[in-house]
């Protein structure tokens, strides 16, 4: 099956708004001090130590594993896999509320791991900041429909079409200033 594969860290991001994906290959090439704001900064040096593969010394913990999965057509990188205990960890710096496109991601992940011979049996998010393990149950039939779906919405998306901003998500998107489709102004300025 021949796909162009989706990067898993972007599932979260088309749920927010799937106009931000077209920002986001505009501007990947970009210095990233023109639209990041605080909380990504903060994210991305909380997770190098994943990144940099320093969380763990265990021999059978997988740290920043590339993955991917030729059934639904998605790459990434997991953060922590540990592998005695078939157990999936998303690492956050800061979890307030938890989203389907973040659920999505670790799903996607399990796919992933799952594909390449590897069993999850349990997953959760691990929120940097407050040494807090959040369990997350692993998809039912109903789940991985919902999923399949979903990914199916994510390669249909076409960002020439009319579309509507959610002027609430535009205020907490780092593209705001940078995007065609708001005047508003993002909460991080």
């Amino acid at each position: 099956m021949e796909h162009d594969y989706i990067s898993i860290s972007a599932l979260n991001d088309f749920i927010f708004c799937p106009y931000s994906i077209y920002l986001h290959n505009v501007y990947e090439n970009t210095d990233e001090s023109l639209f990041h704001a605080t909380p990504q900064t903060r994210g991305r040096i909380a997770h190098e130590a994943v990144d940099e593969k320093k969380s763990s010394t265990r021999k059978d913990v997988l740290q920043a594993l590339p993955v991917y999965s030729e059934k639904y057509g998605l790459m990434g990188k997991i953060d922590v896999y540990k592998i005695k205990e078939k157990y999936l960890v998303e690492r956050k710096y800061q979890l307030r509320q938890i989203y389907q496109g973040q659920i999505y991601q670790l799903w996607a992940q399990m796919f992933c791991l799952q594909e390449m011979g590897y069993e999850v049996e349990r997953m959760a998010f691990y929120e940097i900041s407050t040494k807090r393990t959040i369990p997350i149950n692993l998809p039912t039939d109903e789940d991985i429909h919902r999923f399949e779906l979903f990914l199916r919405s994510f390669r249909n998306y076409d960002p020439t079409k009319p579309f509507q901003p959610n002027l609430n998500k535009c205020r907490h998107c780092v593209y705001c200033s940078l995007c065609d489709k708001t005047i508003e102004d993002n909460v991080y300025q």
